[in-house]
């Protein structure tokens, strides 16, 4: 059975994946922490825009995991897999001395008709569960937005 993800991305990041050019959804700490080798294949992402609404859902194609990692790895990591990933220098630079990381390639992803939810922590990511869904695994909550309509 497919866990079900909420990710909370910037803007310009959802956008890059509603519009193709990402393919690559990247996380990488300095501590070994949730979600960290605990998503799969075949699970579900809910996609929340940071301070706005769940917009996307995607399904995982699949997971490469990293651990121990040194700044020449994370190097290599952007060489090889930035243009799915479509981070900044900037980016790149804030994680160079992250040691853990993971890469989740995305499929099936579309758009939905917004959900806005109450979650007043700075988690990133959360497995949701039955305790801890926000709403979101309740029947009907997710809406696959119609072609030709626009979600409100």
């Amino acid at each position: 059975m497919a866990n079900y993800h909420l990710v909370i991305l910037k803007k310009s990041y959802l956008e890059a994946i509603l519009a193709g050019q990402k393919r690559i959804e990247s996380r990488f700490t300095k501590t070994r922490r949730e979600p960290f080798g605990q998503v799969l294949p075949g699970d579900k992402l809910l996609l929340k825009v940071s301070s706005g609404p769940v917009c996307a859902a995607a399904t995982v194609a699949a997971v490469k995991i990293f651990e121990n990692l040194t700044p020449g790895q994370i190097i290599e990591i952007k060489q090889r897999y930035n243009h799915y990933i479509r981070g900044s220098d900037k980016y790149w630079q804030s994680k160079i001395n992250c040691r853990f990381g993971f890469l989740v390639q995305l499929k099936d992803v579309e758009q939905i008709e917004p959900v806005r939810i109450h979650k007043n922590d700075w988690r990133a990511w959360v497995i949701l569960t039955e305790k801890e869904d926000f709403g979101l695994l309740k029947r009907g909550a997710i809406k696959k937005i119609t072609p030709g309509k626009t979600g409100g």
